[in-house]
């Protein structure tokens, strides 16, 4: 084939050109990865975050790279703030192709340190937030015929982890809930997929080293000690939400995208 013509086809398969996207937690870390992917590939994006001046950054990012960004403050773990951003969102777009719930936070103690307040506010970020934005986001997409939904789940949504528990049990939540969405609106042509990130360097993991009163520098090297030793970008995770959220994955549903350098091997 004509190297032209591939290149014309990748182009094609991989554009986001005309769609519109929310993405949660985009104020930093993996979230800022995938706003400033998606726009960089065409899309409009819902820019995400209780932190106000971390969603404005964003967008500035998306600006900078001549893309259009759209900062929302939302908590995840409100059901009025996400009905609030869902219409928001729906006001200023038309429509919502692509949601990304990547908001999630992390608390490193095993069940017996573990306070339920922290248990709490784990599961209601990093799963019960998926379910209340999807609750508001996806009717609109079965009126318009179709979206793609992409969760951050986690390495840990698949395996244990030391001193995670709740983090392991929204993460892992986060898999299984994905499978059941895909199942139910399938029929609806709405894709429902989630990547599986390993440590990646984030704001959330220079919290964990510090959770764990661990040295900077032999935290970072043990997390890099995969058969790709390094650790992980935001970019990395960008890189597969973009691919499930395009035309190149129109027929994968419902599967998890481990994207960790091979942590999991």
């Amino acid at each position: 084939m004509d190297p032209l013509n591939i290149s014309r086809l990748s182009t094609k398969l991989l554009s986001l050109e005309g769609r519109f996207a929310m993405v949660t937690g985009g104020g930093s870390g993996i979230g800022r990865g995938i706003a400033v992917r998606l726009a960089e590939v065409g899309c409009a994006v819902a820019v995400l975050d209780k932190n106000a001046e971390g969603a404005s950054a964003t967008c500035a990012a998306i600006s900078e790279a001549g893309g259009l960004g759209l900062a929302i403050v939302c908590d995840v773990t409100s059901r009025e703030s996400c009905r609030r951003a869902a219409g928001e969102c729906v006001r200023a777009f038309g429509k919502i192709d692509i949601l990304c719930n990547n908001a999630g936070i992390v608390v490193r103690k095993d069940v017996v340190a573990l306070e339920e307040s922290e248990w709490d506010a784990v599961l209601d970020v990093t799963l019960k937030g998926i379910y209340l934005l999807s609750h508001e986001v996806v009717p609109h997409m079965i009126r318009q015929g179709g979206g793609v939904v992409v969760n951050t789940g986690s390495g840990w949504s698949l395996k244990g982890g030391a001193k995670a528990a709740a983090y392991c049990a929204a993460k892992a939540g986060v898999v299984n809930l994905t499978r059941a969405m895909a199942i139910d609106f399938g029929k609806e042509n709405i894709r429902v997929n989630c990547v599986c990130p390993g440590d990646v360097d984030t704001p959330m993991l220079a919290s964990e080293c510090r959770q764990l009163g661990e040295e900077r520098g032999v935290f970072m090297k043990e997390a890099a000690n995969r058969p790709l030793p390094r650790v992980g970008t935001p970019e990395d995770v960008a890189n597969a939400v973009l691919f499930l959220a395009s035309d190149m994955a129109k027929w994968i549903t419902g599967a998890a995208l481990v994207v960790d350098g091979g942590g999991l091997a």
